[in-house]
């Protein structure tokens, strides 16, 4: 495989101060966004790579899609892969790097959240990717791993769609917490990356089905991160996913 450097950590950690004044400022939870995260050719060799996830569903990355009160779909059309034996060596190496103690105390840093874990499961996480008409409703992420207990603190989600028109849809919106509005909308292009807080008010999703051409996929890689205790909401019940509803649905 061709060595390309995963992370310019120079270009972050010579600015950490003002990152982490933006972050913590970002509206309506703390959030950040970076363009150019990964090297065009790091991305270029993801996409080159990017795994089949219909092959590999009767495999494990198969779920059971969750139905509204109101009857429709929470999420349609999206498929994951959480096993990181199911991926190629560049999204491992990718892994391992997002997973490693100077990138965690990178975002320690920035975000302000002390000793942060890893997970090494990547429990609904992984290479993600979403098809034509599919989308994923606006909703608040669960805050307990199921297996370690710890609380979920930190989404790091990076794009890898090379020549996304805006036309295509599938936009990343952050939205108020009393859901009245869109506050944030980050199109998902190539190279991009968000990081944001994962609070119990802090609902996101694409909920706009996607308007690609029906060789297109939505494709992304996602990695979350956890604590023990989450001192800045107290003590709190283990809660599963908390969908919502955009102004206007029923």
């Amino acid at each position: 495989m061709t060595q390309v450097q995963v992370i310019d950590y120079q270009r972050f950690e010579s600015s950490l101060d003002a990152l982490r004044e933006r972050y913590g400022n970002a509206q309506p939870f703390p959030h950040i966004a970076f363009d150019d995260f990964l090297p065009k050719a790091y991305v270029q060799l993801l996409n080159e790579q990017f795994p089949d996830t219909e092959a590999k569903r009767k495999q494990g990355s198969e779920h059971t899609p969750v139905i509204l009160e109101n009857g429709q779909e929470a999420q349609l059309g999206k498929e994951w892969l959480s096993r990181e034996s199911f991926v190629s060596l560049p999204f491992r190496r990718l892994y391992w790097e997002l997973n490693s103690t100077r990138f965690v105390r990178l975002l320690e840093d920035l975000t302000g959240i002390e000793k942060l874990l890893v997970d090494p499961h990547l429990f609904g996480g992984g290479v993600h990717q979403v098809k034509p008409g599919g989308y994923l409703k606006v909703h608040a992420d669960f805050n307990i791993h199921p297996d370690f207990g710890y609380e979920r603190r930190l989404n790091l989600l990076i794009y890898l769609n090379e020549n996304w028109p805006p036309e295509y849809g599938g936009n990343l919106e952050f939205w108020s917490r009393d859901m009245r509005q869109c506050v944030q909308s980050f199109a998902p292009l190539a190279g991009r990356c968000v990081i944001f807080n994962t609070l119990s008010t802090a609902f996101h999703g694409h909920p706009h089905p996607l308007t690609c051409p029906p060789h297109r996929r939505r494709r992304s890689i996602a990695l979350y991160y956890y604590s023990h205790g989450c001192p800045e909401e107290g003590d709190k019940a283990a809660h599963g996913t908390l969908w919502q509803q955009l102004p206007g649905e029923s």
